[in-house]
Formats: C-alpha cells, structure tokens, sequence
C-alpha cells in the first residue's frame, strides 16, 4: 500500500503542500515511501550506531514520534532525500528528544543541519512539549557548536553510551 506524501515548510500533520525557494530543500513528514532512502541516509552519515530498518519503519508509524525529511527536486521532478530528523515524544511529559540529526555526506556544509534543528523544534513547538533533549558524541564538535550556537545548555554527561564506549553529552533548549 502507497503511503500519502505530506509537504510543508513547518512539520505538522497537515496534508496541505508548500513550496519553498529554489535552492531549500522541503521539509516533510516520512512515509513509508521514504523508508528504502532512510536506510540509505542512516547507513551513509553514521559510522556506528545505525538505526535498523525496523526501527525506522517504527518511528515513521508511530504517533509518539515523528520522522522529518529534507528533499530537494531534482532533474525530472525527482525528490532526493538529503536529511532526517527523528523525535520521540513521552506521555506525560511536555520534554521532546531528539534522537538523531542525519545529513548525506554529499551536502555536509550547506546548513542542513541548522534547517533540521529548526524543523525539529517546531515540531516540538506543535506538539505542545516545553523543552527539546538531545544526545551527542563527546568527540562530535560540529554537532556540539550547531546544539551550542542555537541556545542547547549541556546539563550532563553519559558515560559509555553509544557502542564503541563514547560518552554522550546531554543537552536541553526551552522552547
């Protein structure tokens, strides 16, 4: 079954579509449709600590989560997924996690990653939650400057968190 392709410039769970400025990419909800490219994106930005692609399917099914892309038109009206961001979401807390942030090694330096941070906080904003959390290798400086440069305030350390026994640094915005 064909899943519904849902556009927007702000991620809701709208079906309305919008169109962005030539050269932005659109950011969108996931579907099923995006799972294959996913895979591709989470197996080509990270070394280590992949997610599967069950968990993907997950995440892009699940109403406490929500999985936003980044595509760009290509030639022939081709959609290219060139970024994700994945956020999780508990009942009973008004706090949004920011599982992961991944952009195609092809278009690292072209702020992709300051456009998914800013997706993800207005889905935050959407669903209500108070603050945004995130996770970040210790050895990850550009992950650490964008988290720092946007107002994230480190408030603790993960000792031996991700697999090779790298420490996370937890950080937190207020939104």
């Amino acid at each position: 079954m064909a899943s519904e392709r849902r556009t927007m410039t702000v991620p809701t769970r709208s079906a309305k579509s919008h169109k962005k400025s030539a050269g932005t990419p659109t950011i969108r909800l996931a579907t099923l449709d995006d799972l294959d490219a996913l895979v591709a994106l989470e197996h080509a930005a990270f070394a280590s600590d992949q997610a599967e692609r069950r968990a993907i399917r997950h995440a892009i099914r699940s109403a406490s989560m929500s999985v936003l892309v980044a595509v760009d038109d290509e030639k022939e009206g081709a959609e290219v997924l060139v970024a994700a961001a994945t956020l999780e979401r508990r009942r009973g807390t008004r706090f949004s996690r920011l599982s992961s942030i991944a952009v195609s090694p092809t278009r690292i330096g072209r702020g992709l990653g300051t456009i998914m941070l800013q997706a993800a906080e207005e889905d935050a904003r959407i669903h209500a939650c108070a603050a945004l959390r995130l996770e970040v290798r210790a050895d990850n400086g550009a992950g650490i400057r964008l988290y720092e440069r946007h107002g994230y305030k480190r408030f603790a350390v993960i000792e031996d968190y991700y697999e090779d026994g790298m420490e996370a640094w937890r950080y937190e915005k207020a939104l």
